[in-house]
């Protein structure tokens, strides 16, 4: 009996370096799966559609969600073809220094603090304290300036969405003043 020694398949390493090449088809999976996902969540959507015209709420994700697999199917098409991105060549990025987690941490402070705080004060002021307080997490330091523009905007963006769009967002105790 004469035992032979192969050597180890160097498929595992070539498959590796394989994906490490099309990691691009990561994205291509996920735009997929969540293509999928919203055209069946849109399919499935319970629609009385004699009483919502032709263009219902079904509408936009259909639209999304045949935009996502298109998307996917034309990257996948585009990587499999040797296209790959550049990395971090077109952005304004220092890869050497560390991440700013005080500007992360203040920013989701801002963005859940106007979440609680939406119902009790309303879209107006919420809003305000919302747009404010992420111009001050990005460095902005004019006190005179920052909270009018946050209050204009604020104002304006509950006008258009309650007024003209018809997307009712809470008014809070200003509404009986404004």
């Amino acid at each position: 009996m004469t035992t032979s020694t192969t050597a180890p398949s160097p498929a595992p390493a070539g498959r590796r370096s394989w994906l490490r090449d099309h990691s691009e088809l990561g994205v291509c999976v996920m735009l997929l799966v969540l293509g999928v996902l919203v055209l069946t969540d849109a399919l499935t959507m319970d629609v009385d559609l004699t009483q919502r015209g032709p263009v219902g709420p079904r509408t936009v994700p259909l639209v999304v969600g045949a935009g996502l697999l298109v998307v996917a199917v034309l990257f996948a098409v585009d990587v499999m073809r040797g296209g790959r991105g550049e990395a971090e060549s077109g952005e304004d990025v220092d890869l050497s220094e560390p991440a700013d987690w005080r500007t992360v941490l203040l920013l989701t402070g801002v963005f859940l603090g106007s979440a609680v705080l939406i119902e009790p004060l309303g879209f107006p002021v919420a809003g305000a304290l919302l747009f404010w307080g992420a111009a001050f997490a990005l460095g902005s330091r004019r006190f005179d300036r920052d909270p009018l523009i946050a209050a204009t905007v604020s104002l304006v963006a509950h006008t258009v969405f309650d007024n003209l769009l018809g997307v009712p967002l809470p008014g809070g105790p200003l509404m009986g003043v404004l």
